[in-house]
C-alpha cells in the first residue's frame, strides 16, 4: 500500500513539473550541447540550464533522480530545444539519441574538400582523413550526403561511415542493374565521378555518358577537363594549354581510357547515368553559354557549337558591359 502511495506521489509530482515546462515553452531554437564522458546529472543540468534548454537546474536533478536517467546519461554531441519538455529531453539523454555536429558533402567534392570541411567543424584533422582515404584508395567512395558526428571523431570512424553509405546506395543500385551495363562497377564509379563534374543539367548526365563511352569504345582518348583539374589538385574553371599537357595518369588528354579512379564523390544520378547512357552517337560536347550544352557526332558540327559558344560568350560580355555603364 505504501509502495503504491509513493509511486501516485511520484507520478503526480512529475506531472505537475512536466506541465509546468511544458506550457512555458518559447518557440522552437535547436543548440548543439556536448555532454562529456562520465558527465554527472548535476553537470549535466548546469550544461543544459547554460545552454538555454532547462528553465531549472533543481527540477531537471529531480526529474532525472525519479525516472533514474541520472545513473546513466549518454555521452554524446546532442541537438536538443531551448525550453524543451522535460520528459522528451530525459528520453533523448536515456536513449543516447545524439545527433552531433551536421556535416554536408555536396554532390563533385573531392577528399580534399570533404576533409577540410570536417576539420572547419571540429570532426577530425583534415591530414588524418586525407592521409586515411588515401591510403585505402577511399576517393570517390565517399557518399555524399548530410551527416552528423561528434567533435574529435576519429578519421577512420568517419571515412568507414561514408564508405558504408556508398556501397549502400550505390552498390545497391548496380546490384539491381539489369541487363548488366557496358560497364564493371569500378568503371562506372569512375565515369560517374566525371559526369558528376561535367554536368549542370540532370537531363545532359545521360548524353555525357554517352559521349564518354563511344569514345571509349571507339578507342579516342575522353579529353575531359576535370580529369586535368584533378590532376591539378584544384577545379579550375579555364584550363591552359599547360594544364593539358600535365603528366599525370588522371590526365585524359594525354593518356587513353579512363583515368585510375573516382576523381570525385559522385550522387546517384551520375551513377545511373554511366549504367544507362543515352542512345546517341555523340562524340564531342561543348558548353551552350547557357549552362548547358550542345552535343555532336562529328568533328566539324563540334567545330560550329564551339564557334557558337565563343559567339554566345562575346554577346554576354556586351550585355553585361552595357549593363555596367547605364
Amino acid at each position: 500500500m505504501v509502495n503504491r502511495r509513493l509511486l501516485v506521489a511520484l507520478g503526480s509530482v512529475l506531472v505537475f513539473l512536466s506541465l509546468i515546462l511544458f506550457f512555458s515553452r518559447k518557440p522552437k531554437e535547436r543548440v548543439l550541447v556536448n555532454l562529456p564522458e562520465g558527465v554527472s546529472a548535476a553537470q549535466a543540468a548546469a550544461i543544459l540550464k547554460d545552454k538555454g534548454v532547462i528553465a531549472s537546474k533543481l527540477v531537471f536533478r529531480a526529474a532525472a533522480k525519479l525516472t533514474g536517467v541520472d545513473r546513466h546519461i549518454e555521452a554524446g554531441v546532442y541537438q536538443l530545444e531551448k525550453h524543451m519538455w522535460l520528459f522528451s529531453l530525459l528520453k533523448i539523454l536515456d536513449e543516447g539519441s545524439t545527433r552531433g555536429i551536421k556535416v554536408v558533402i555536396p554532390e563533385g567534392f573531392s577528399a580534399r574538400q570533404i576533409a577540410e570541411r570536417l576539420e572547419a567543424l571540429g570532426i577530425c584533422p583534415a591530414i588524418d582523413f586525407e592521409n586515411y582515404v588515401a591510403a585505402r584508395s577511399l576517393e570517390g567512395y565517399l557518399f555524399p550526403s548530410v551527416y552528423y558526428f561528434n567533435p574529435k571523431t576519429p578519421s577512420s570512424k568517419v571515412a568507414q561511415k561514408m564508405e558504408d553509405e556508398f556501397f549502400r546506395v550505390i552498390g545497391t543500385a548496380y546490384q539491381k542493374t539489369s541487363p548488366k551495363p557496358y560497364l564493371n562497377f569500378r568503371q562506372a564509379a569512375i565515369l560517374a565521378s566525371i559526369i558528376q563534374r561535367e554536368a549542370v543539367l540532370d537531363k545532359e548526365r545521360p548524353m555525357i555518358a554517352a559521349v564518354y563511352i563511344n569514345r571509349l569504345r571507339l578507342r579516342m582518348k575522353l579529353e575531359a577537363d576535370p580529369t586535368v583539374q584533378y590532376a591539378l589538385g584544384r577545379w579550375k574553371k579555364e584550363l591552359t594549354k599547360k594544364d593539358l599537357k600535365v603528366d599525370s595518369p588522371y590526365n585524359t588528354y594525354i593518356y587513353y581510357g579512363l583515368p585510375p579512379g573516382p576523381i570525385c564523390s559522385f550522387g546517384l544520378s551520375s551513377f545511373l547515368a554511366a549504367l544507362n547512357p543515352a542512345q546517341t552517337d555523340a562524340l564531342y560536347f561543348v558548353s551552350d553559354g547557357e549552362g548547358g550544352h550542345r552535343f555532336a557526332a562529328t568533328n566539324e558540327e563540334h567545330l560550329r557549337n564551339k564557334e557558337l559558344f565563343k559567339e554566345a560568350v562575346r554577346k554576354n560580355k556586351e550585355k553585361n558591359t552595357a549593363a555596367f555603364s547605364r
